[in-house]
């Protein structure tokens, strides 16, 4: 892959991805529109209000701009990302792009229907080793974007996250009673299973993921590893851990 870092920490630093952006017209993580399209369109409506963080240079946005979604704020860290981006689409009304860390989103509480993610937390765990315990310094950067969605979220808006992390991984992190919202998932992928998180805000957590967010906080750790699934043809799968 042309634009692969020569080690997992670089996905951390906004200069990699500035200089990919500078050279990269577009990739996708986990499959493009058209292969998650058909769950998206029972949780997103057309009329909602859309944050999409880490947009990077995805087409989603466009694709979901193009079948009627007419309201998009997209958000990167990265100056040449959203600039390229802004240029590029400069055409579509109802779509916004703007330089911005998700730790700290400038928008007031309760501003989105709707908050999707497609890989950019995954970005931000590629240093881990363990999928069953994640450093504190990961859950703590991860935490806090978290937080910072569902503030951001209407009551009754959806987190939506897409990322190729089984459910008994990333649901630890996930479930928290705090963020006052249920957690549900979907898969799609043919060889490959990809998943896709709604995560409802206002509505409470299942017994079960109470019981798993006791057992988190508790410091519980699983008896067993399980077995990780081959990996595809995406070589970012391959450089990345988690």
């Amino acid at each position: 892959m042309e634009h692969l870092p020569e080690c997992n920490s670089r996905y951390k630093d906004v200069e990699y991805w500035d200089e990919r952006y500078k050279k990269e017209q577009s990739f996708e993580w986990f499959g493009d529109y058209s292969k998650f399209e058909h769950l998206l369109e029972q949780h997103v409506r057309k009329e909602d209000k859309i944050l999409v963080l880490g947009c990077g240079n995805s087409s989603v946005s466009f694709d979901m701009f193009s079948c009627g979604y007419g309201s998009i704020t997209n958000i990167d860290y990265s100056a040449v990302c959203i600039e390229t981006m802004a240029a590029r689409h400069a055409d579509c009304p109802g779509m916004e792009w703007l330089q911005m860390d998700a730790r700290n989103l400038a928008f007031p509480e309760g501003a989105f229907d709707v908050v999707l993610e497609k890989g950019t937390l995954d970005a931000m765990m590629v240093e881990e080793k363990d999928p069953w315990k994640v450093s504190p310094h990961t859950a703590s950067l991860v935490h806090q974007v978290l937080k910072e969605i569902s503030r951001v979220l209407k009551p009754g808006g959806r987190f939506v996250s897409i990322t190729f992390a089984q459910p008994h991984f990333r649901k630890r992190l996930y479930a928290r009673e705090q963020f006052g919202w249920s957690v549900r998932h979907w898969s799609y992928g043919g060889g490959f299973q990809y998943f896709l998180y709604v995560l409802t805000k206002g509505e409470v957590l299942s017994s079960e993921d109470r019981a798993l967010e006791r057992k988190v906080l508790e410091g519980e750790r699983p008896p067993t590893l399980v077995t990780f699934q081959d990996s595809d043809s995406e070589d970012y799968l391959n450089n990345i851990t988690l």
